[in-house]
């Protein structure tokens, strides 16, 4: 499974609010017609954490957006279809900036980890 992560920044004329309403609204179902994502999920960011002991990147992301595909053939094809296209198109519309970083997830913990609640259990 492949996944990419884009950290998304709003257009600066646009509002917080008019950008998550859009992002949510109208974006967001565009992406049911793109065959090859096999999930989506949009997190709004709320607050950030500042770490003093590390350099933080200079990029204040207002949303991240995840997809997730089978391949990187499929990412590719979808990506390419008609469908595909016009999402990314209407992502001009309302993302100012934004980087996209293509993953291999690697799951540490889950929702229904045994190990791990076994592990808390005896603590």
């Amino acid at each position: 499974m492949i996944k990419t992560v884009t950290l998304l920044v709003k257009r600066d004329d646009w509002t917080r609010e008019e950008f998550l309403r859009y992002w949510q609204d109208v974006h967001g179902p565009l992406a049911r017609a793109v065959k090859g994502i096999k999930r989506y999920v949009q997190s709004e960011c709320e607050d950030q954490i500042i770490r003093k002991d590390i350099v933080e990147l200079d990029f204040p992301a207002d949303g991240v957006a995840e997809v997730w595909y089978e391949s990187h053939e499929a990412m590719k094809e979808a990506r390419q279809s008609p469908e595909g296209q016009a999402l990314l198109a209407d992502g001009a519309k309302f993302i100012g900036r934004a980087r996209t970083l293509v993953v291999r997830e690697r799951e540490i913990i889950s929702g229904d980890d045994t190990a791990r609640k076994d592990w808390i259990t005896a603590i």
